[in-house]
């Protein structure tokens, strides 16, 4: 890329948790970013632009922004659904894959091809991908991401276009007290405190970097020693 070039990202689940973590390092760091949450953060630079956009329904981001060449695309936005075996719900299982997977398919889908060489994926995860009690349903949508990170990756290579999934444990975000998980407290990891959400951030910021371009198909873990 020219020296001159401003780097540009799209980020979802901007308002807030990891996402707003995101797009502040990013910002930090001298990119453009353009967030998409369904509420508009009180956020004021110039290099940001923010998109109020319920993915859930369905919409496809308008063409001339797919088309505008994003150089990174980072999906953050993501909810809980927790309940043991017994008490699942359908719907709760809908919305958790609609969210995590079908919207990150759905953006990357339009995204990818105007993506110039070199561009990076990240999928935001979890340390529930590996199985927890309580959280089958979220865990299935997050291990879904790592087995499609996994196939872009391979489909990308050639372009020089890495695709990861970061996948953090407990981290202390909005999320973490939503009422719908209830069921499945979280627990504190090893390190006895929860993950930050900027520690996600600067992984993140570092796999969109020059210096992560031979890193691609991985699921990274931000978990504390919770995966040991």
């Amino acid at each position: 890329m020219p020296r001159h070039h401003v780097f540009q990202a799209l980020v979802t689940g901007a308002s807030s948790g990891i996402g707003a973590a995101i797009v502040a390092r990013l910002l930090a760091e001298g990119w453009h970013v353009t967030g998409i949450s369904r509420t508009r953060p009180a956020l004021q630079d110039p290099g940001y632009r923010h998109l109020c956009l319920d993915l859930t329904t369905g919409d496809a981001l308008p063409s001339d922004l797919a088309e505008s060449g994003f150089d990174a695309f980072v999906h953050a936005a993501g909810v809980m659904r927790a309940a043991p075996l017994g008490a699942l719900e359908p719907e709760a299982s809908r919305i958790l894959w609609r969210l995590h997977v079908e919207v990150a398919e759905r953006l990357a889908n339009q995204l990818a091809p105007h993506m110039p060489d070199g561009g990076r994926i990240v999928l935001i995860g979890s340390r529930g991908s590996m199985g927890l009690p309580g959280r089958s349903q979220y865990g299935a949508t997050k291990a879904a991401l790592v087995a499609m990170a996994r196939a872009w990756a391979q489909e990308l290579a050639p372009r020089g276009i890495t695709v990861n999934v970061v996948a953090p444990a407990a981290t202390d975000t909005p999320m973490l007290r939503d009422p719908a998980r209830s069921a499945s407290p979280p627990k504190l990891p090893p390190i006895g405190r929860l993950i930050r959400p900027e520690e996600v951030a600067a992984l993140t910021a570092f796999l969109l970097g020059p210096e992560a371009g031979a890193i691609t198909g991985q699921q990274i873990m931000v978990c504390g020693g919770a995966s040991l």
